[in-house]
């Protein structure tokens, strides 16, 4: 199979860039691995390692760059969108509740996607909306699963308990009523990524008229379901 694209330089820049895929290489194990000139190989490396898509390490060997990481989550986040969207439409009719997508950024949950009720009143956090850690449904999602040391970080100022995360993690889901907004009431879920490691929360919300003192009894099983459907859509397009 020819792996030419035509555009010799990208062709080179990529043989560079499977070899470093193996692990460190110094430039003679570069040359080696690709077949291409010394120069050649040299000018590339440098030339990639301008752009943070290569580095080096602490022996001076060339390694794959940083840049190809956040590369790589930029796509991933991508891919989120992409497969939660049609799940958080399903899950307001299903529901007849506004859905909403989160994702932790530092200290605050930021809404990435939203599907909203279609008539009456609006219930839903706008795209790009940034929340508070320290309540609300979506926040205990975000934060249970934490590493020990960052949870309990978290829960400085939380208007839940430690006991709160432990029950979400045992049944897997979290609701909260009036915690983050007066009158509101929420239920969410995790979405999980590779290593079953908590990449986001998937949730409803509405007033406390629908929803009732116990949201979770309404709408923790259709939370769960499209929580996995998002987790199993990811693994798959992984």
């Amino acid at each position: 199979m020819d792996n030419s694209s035509g555009v010799g330089v990208l062709d080179k820049a990529v043989l560079v860039l499977n070899a470093l895929e193996a692990g460190p290489a110094s430039l003679a194990q570069l040359v080696q691995a690709t077949g291409l000139a010394r120069p050649t190989a040299h000018r590339l490396a440098v030339a990639l390692e301008h752009h943070r898509i290569v580095s080096r390490d602490t022996q001076g060997r060339f390694v794959l760059g940083s840049r190809l990481s956040e590369l790589s989550t930029a796509a991933g986040e991508d891919r989120l969108l992409a497969v939660a969207s049609p799940v958080l439409t399903q899950l307001r009719d299903m529901t007849g509740e506004s859905a909403q997508l989160y994702r932790r950024q530092g200290d605050e949950r930021v809404c990435v996607a939203a599907a909203e009720r279609s008539s009456g009143l609006r219930d839903t956090v706008p795209v790009g909306s940034a929340l508070p850690m320290f309540a609300g449904s979506a926040a205990q999602i975000l934060l249970a699963w934490e590493e020990p040391d960052r949870l309990h970080r978290g829960l400085r100022g939380a208007k839940f308990t430690a006991a709160t995360l432990s029950s979400v993690r045992r049944r897997g889901w979290a609701h909260s009523v009036g915690e983050r907004e007066q009158g509101v009431a929420s239920v969410s879920a995790p979405i999980r990524g590779a290593g079953g490691k908590v990449i986001a929360a998937v949730s409803v919300s509405g007033p406390i008229e629908r929803l009732t003192r116990t949201p979770g009894r309404l709408h923790a099983a259709p939370v769960v379901a499209a929580a996995e459907r998002i987790t199993e859509a990811m693994r798959r397009n992984g």
